[in-house]
């Protein structure tokens, strides 16, 4: 064997060699594009799987990621042109994508304390910090961001999200995406696995995103197995992936659901959606089961807003009056989301009695968002359901072919859809995400404890400094 490898590092120098007549190859970085050959991570990171022994034997000992027994072809050119003791500069940044877990917000009914170690979120847009534009699949041009990040930050808004209100609240910093590797992510207080677009049921060939609740929960498994791999290997790594205890004290968050059933109206009758409902819920206890079989205990459930009052959904299916309702939100997609709510608050229930030694809290969020359209004005609103960033003004100020902050020619005219003058005003930000002072609203009503079974209003450790 030893015999091989000197002849295959005999061959890769001769070749380097030869090429370095025409070439100088002294560059400051390696950035690689390609499939199995080259890749040193990536794949197993994203899908969240492990690549399984012996493969790795021969230099990592372990796997690494990679399909083969030890380094690729890109590791020694990597080793050879750029680095002589690193290997490839990929492997690094897998790395750190590998470093990124825990995420979830708030804990359950036996002993309610807000001082978990880290949080490990599981979600779509409505809590993504960062993973579907990190993953490639989509880009957030500005205004987004504009209110507290000032860029676009990865989140469909123009500031802060729920989650991050509810983090801010027990005293951890913002969740990196788990596919973010870039910024010096550090993941020993958490990570989310959040991504726009994902679904409970596993994404298909027409799926806008890859990551659904199944892939997320593998992306976890994954992870916490490397990050105890790291922790095992030396203290060096304490400050940035979580040990065993933190990912047993951790809250796991849940937040997904709105897209099986918002998705789900473009090619299915509401009979056919409602029916659908437990095959959803089956999958998401499926993936509920697989974080407690890894020792995840504090389980934070929040149910589904108000679908039919989204902008998106109302000028979708809401051209007829008939079908709206007293707050000009539609019927059918609120009655659909009402069900849901109902069956999932039904398995949390259920999940609680069958782990005795797991708090499962259930958070109303339809509630406290419905009260807001309801009751806007009276929490300082002008406008419950126009959208601040988009275009087409009153009543809805969205247009399907034109995202936030994109500019589109259709037919020779060139539209764009640009934000409000202030969108503090605003409940919805582009049509389907909230502004940043809604989300405030939301995550303010969370921390009372009132919209939560069990409730733990009585409980609250500190006092609220609420706008609202």
């Amino acid at each position: 064997m030893a015999s091989k490898n000197v002849f295959f590092h005999f061959v890769l120098v001769s070749m380097c060699l030869a090429m370095s007549n025409s070439a100088e190859f002294k560059y400051p970085a390696v950035f690689n594009f390609g499939d199995s050959n080259s890749d040193t991570g990536d794949l197993a990171a994203g899908l969240g799987f492990q690549v399984a022994p012996p493969n790795g034997q021969d230099y990592f000992k372990i796997p690494s990621g990679r399909f083969c027994d030890g380094r690729l072809m890109v590791d020694f050119l990597s080793n050879f042109y750029l680095y002589p003791n690193s290997i490839a500069m990929a492997t690094n940044t897998c790395t750190l994508q590998i470093l990124s877990l825990i995420a979830i917000c708030i804990p359950c009914a036996i002993s309610f304390q807000l001082d978990f170690p880290a949080v490990f979120n599981f979600g779509d847009s409505n809590s993504d910090t960062g993973a579907l534009v990190a993953g490639g699949f989509e880009s957030l041009y500005p205004p987004n961001g504009q209110t507290y990040f000032q860029i676009p930050s990865g989140r469909y808004s123009d500031g802060r999200l729920i989650i991050d209100f509810l983090m801010d609240a027990m005293d951890l910093p913002f969740l990196n995406a788990y596919l973010d590797s870039l910024g010096l992510p550090n993941f020993r207080k958490g990570c989310n696995f959040a991504a726009a677009a994902a679904t409970i049921l596993p994404a298909t060939s027409s799926s806008l995103c890859p990551f659904s609740f199944g892939v997320q929960v593998s992306q976890f498994l994954r992870f916490k197995a490397r990050a105890l791999e790291l922790i095992a290997k030396g203290r060096k790594f304490d400050k940035y992936v979580p040990d065993e205890n933190i990912f047993e004290k951790g809250l796991y968050m849940f937040d997904i659901g709105q897209n099986d059933l918002a998705g789900a109206f473009y090619s299915k009758t509401l009979d056919q959606i409602l029916a659908s409902i437990p095959t959803i819920l089956l999958e998401l206890e499926k993936g509920i089961k697989n974080l407690y079989d890894q020792g995840a205990r504090y389980f934070w459930i929040h149910n589904t807003g108000p679908l039919g009052c989204l902008p998106q959904n109302i000028a979708k299916f809401g051209t007829d009056a008939s079908k709206l309702d007293e707050l000009g939100c539609v019927g059918s997609h609120n009655q659909a989301a009402k069900i849901f709510n109902l069956q999932l608050h039904a398995l949390c229930t259920k999940l609680q009695g069958q782990y005795p030694d797991s708090n499962v809290t259930y958070v109303d969020i339809f509630s406290i968002k419905s009260n807001l359209i309801s009751n806007f004005s009276r929490y300082g609103f002008e406008q419950p359901i126009m959208a601040c960033c988009g275009f087409g003004g009153p009543p809805l100020n969205y247009d399907s072919r034109v995202s936030c902050g994109e500019t589109k020619t259709f037919n020779g005219t060139t539209i764009t859809a640009q934000a409000c003058n202030d969108s503090s005003e605003y409940i919805s930000w582009d049509g389907i995400h909230y502004t940043e002072t809604a989300n405030q609203y939301v995550a303010s009503q969370i921390l009372t404890g009132k919209y939560s079974d069990p409730p733990f209003s009585d409980k609250m450790p500190f006092l609220l400094k609420l706008k609202f």
